[in-house]
């Protein structure tokens, strides 16, 4: 497995990788999740590679970039295992030479749910991805469901800029008792990880966004949204001050005259 730092040497890698690339961009602190996303590109492209970048530029609060985990050695573990040919782990300077004087920003859904709650960040999101399309050259880029709004906001603009990639959606992968799995779990004390499940079970449980809500208050969560929007539900709380975010896919719109309270399932997610 190559590890390339400069967006030189990984041209010159990329140059002699043969047939379609599958790309997984990650911030490092890897998971399940994230090897899930690995595998599914050694699966599906003659070469893969993944990407390990904490990004700055999507941070709202500089605190919360300071303290993101940093696991370089068992990340390189991970990808190796996987099967990952190549890791770009950039520095901020190789990806922004222009300081983010130049950035993409998407003026209607990027503004809603995450969006409203930390300014700024999906136009960092769209930036950094943008740059790692432009390096990277990918066939197919591989997506987490977990974060939804990311996922749709980088469909949308990939579509909208012509870019020759399909963004591939992988389903959330969580841990036994349905936590979604995220890097910020290692974060949680031992007592808030034990009450964190209630997050997946009241979205999962509760007929109305509303009443998730209300659940998930009345368990201790500071909830920031919870909403049903399209065909998913989602949402994100605070607990002992980490921040989880999750979604779940809503049942199909009943059939005139059946019961017009939805039905949701977690299995999907």
């Amino acid at each position: 497995m190559k590890i390339l730092s400069t967006v030189e040497a990984f041209r010159a890698w990329r140059g002699g990788a043969a047939g379609p690339l599958g790309f997984v961009p990650t911030m490092g602190a890897l998971h399940a999740g994230h090897r899930s996303l690995m595998e599914r590109a050694r699966a599906e492209c003659a070469a893969t590679v993944a990407s390990v970048f904490v990004n700055p530029t999507q941070f709202n609060d500089p605190e919360d970039c300071r303290s993101y985990p940093k696991t370089w050695e068992t990340d390189l573990a991970m990808a190796r295992e996987a099967g990952m040919d190549a890791v770009f782990a950039p520095t901020f300077e190789a990806l922004y030479p222009d300081g983010y004087r130049y950035r993409v920003t998407e003026n209607g859904h990027s503004l809603t749910l995450e969006g409203a709650h930390r300014p700024g960040h999906f136009d960092g999101v769209l930036t950094v991805v943008l740059k790692l399309f432009q390096i990277v050259v990918p066939g197919r880029a591989y997506f987490g469901e977990k974060d939804w709004q990311q996922l749709e906001l980088v469909r949308g603009m990939a579509a909208a800029f012509f870019m020759p990639i399909e963004v591939v959606a992988c389903p959330t992968v969580r841990e036994a008792d349905g936590l979604a799995m995220s890097s910020r779990n290692r974060r949680l004390s031992p007592a808030a990880r034990s009450r964190a499940p209630e997050f997946h079970r009241a979205l999962v449980e509760s007929p109305t966004a509303a009443a998730a809500r209300e659940r998930l208050t009345e368990a201790g969560f500071s909830v920031q949204y919870v909403e049903d929007a399209g065909s998913r539900r989602l949402a994100a709380v605070e607990l002992e001050g980490v921040r989880l975010i999750d979604n779940i896919p809503l049942a199909a719109t009943p059939a005139p005259g059946a019961d017009a309270t939805p039905i949701l399932t977690g299995s999907a997610s």
